[in-house]
C-alpha cells in the first residue's frame, strides 16, 4: 500500500500523519490534493464539498442518462441530503427519504418527493416496494448500519443498485450484508462518490454558486 511520506519528524523520528491529511498548526498538503476554485465562492460554504458533499453528489453516485429513476434514501444527514440533490440533478423520478427524525421532511426543498419514518407502522420495506411501483432502481445508505443496508436491498428490484457511505469499496467486508434473493445487485461503496478532487470539487462549487445545489448546513 502506497503512503505519503511524513511531512513532520521529532528528532530522527518521522511524525506518521493520518490518510493523505497532516493535521497540524500549518497545513503541509501534496500538490495533487489541491484544487483550484473560483475566487468568488465563500469560503465558510463551500468548504464543506471536500468529503460528504462529493460522496453523495459525485459523479457515480446516479449514473447521468439514468432519468425517471426512482430512489430511496435511508439517512438524511450531511450525505444523505446531498445523495437528494445529486439525483434530483440528474432528473430521478421519485426521491424519497428516510429517516427517524420527523422533522426531516422539511427537507423536501432539496428535491424529495417523499419522506417516511424509519417509525411507519407495518413493513417499512414493503411501505418502499409499494411507494416505488415495485422497488427502487437506486438505493443509498448513509447511515453507516448494517440493518439499513440490508433493509435498502430490499426495498430495490432485481436490478436495482444499493450503494453506502459506509461499505466496503470492494464488498464482501464485515459490515456487507448478505444478498436477499431476488432484491439488488449487492452493496456498493461509494468511496467520494467516484469523484475525482481536481476537477469535480470546482464543478461541485460551481453548481453551488449557479444555485444548482444548495447549501445544507
Amino acid at each position: 500500500m502506497l503512503t505519503a511520506p511524513a511531512a513532520f519528524s521529532m528528532g530522527k523520528q518521522m511524525v506518521h500523519h493520518y490518510w493523505d491529511a497532516r493535521l497540524f498548526p500549518l497545513h503541509v498538503l501534496p500538490e495533487i490534493a489541491l484544487a483550484k476554485i473560483r475566487e468568488d465562492a465563500p469560503s465558510k460554504k463551500v468548504c464543506y464539498i471536500g468529503c460528504g458533499v462529493t460522496t453523495a453528489s459525485g459523479r457515480s453516485s446516479i449514473p447521468q442518462g439514468r432519468a425517471r429513476r426512482n430512489v430511496v434514501v435511508f439517512g438524511l444527514g450531511g450525505i444523505g441530503l446531498n445523495v437528494i440533490q445529486g439525483a434530483r440533478l440528474v432528473g430521478a423520478n421519485k426521491i424519497i427519504g428516510v429517516d427517524v427524525n420527523p422533522r426531516a421532511s422539511a427537507c423536501g426543498t432539496l428535491g424529495m418527493t417523499h419522506f417516511v419514518t424509519q417509525e411507519v407502522g407495518g413493513d417499512l420495506v414493503q411501505h418502499l416496494v409499494s411507494l416505488t411501483d415495485g422497488g427502487a432502481d437506486y438505493s443509498f445508505e448513509c447511515v453507516g448500519n448494517v440493518d439499513l443496508m440490508r433493509q435498502a436491498l430490499e426495498c430495490c428490484t432485481v436490478a436495482g443498485a444499493c450503494r453506502s457511505s459506509s461499505a466496503s469499496r470492494s464488498g464482501g467486508g464485515d459490515q456487507d450484508p448478505a444478498v436477499p434473493a431476488g432484491h439488488g445487485s449487492g452493496v456498493e461503496g461509494t468511496a467520494f462518490g467516484g469523484a475525482r478532487g481536481r476537477t469535480d470539487v470546482p464543478r461541485i462549487v460551481d453548481w453551488y454558486m449557479d444555485k444548482k445545489i444548495k447549501s445544507t448546513n
